[in-house]
């Protein structure tokens, strides 16, 4: 599969497949939205984003990581979007929705659940069905 382009605004953001080289912008999009446990461990980190069925898409701009999606999925029917993240300059420019868009079609699934406390208009703008949801914590006995 091709790597897909978008240009804006005379510039090429290119929609790419995760590799190490893109670690620490895609760490650096983390702590911009405060959470830390990504630069805790980078090996860690580099696991979490490439991990069996796990797809990670990057934005990259110029060079530059401005974005990336990670999604877990069966590579059939469901997938749950972990990650989702854009540089703050560079929302509102269809980029998150490319991101979401690309990591499920080369992920393979049908549809994507997901557990988001901030951008619920973001969310409610695609096409969707909200359900409750819960996040667990150990232990569970």
């Amino acid at each position: 599969m091709a790597d897909e382009l978008t240009v804006r605004q005379d510039r090429v953001v290119e929609y790419v497949p995760y590799e190490r080289k893109n670690l620490d912008g895609v760490v650096a999009l983390c702590d911009a939205e405060g959470w830390a446990s990504f630069a805790e461990d980078l090996d860690r980190t580099n696991r979490v984003l490439t991990a069996p069925g796990v797809t990670t898409i990057v934005a990259v701009d110029g060079g530059a990581v401005v974005g990336f999606a990670s999604l877990q999925s069966d590579g059939e029917i469901q997938a749950h979007l972990s990650t989702i993240a854009v540089e703050r300059s560079q929302r509102r420019s269809g980029i998150a929705r490319r991101l979401l868009q690309e990591a499920l079609d080369r992920a393979g699934a049908q549809r994507v659940d997901l557990i988001t406390d901030s951008a619920e208009s973001f969310y409610e703008a695609l096409t969707h069905k909200k359900w409750s949801g819960f996040r667990i914590y150990p232990p569970f006995v």
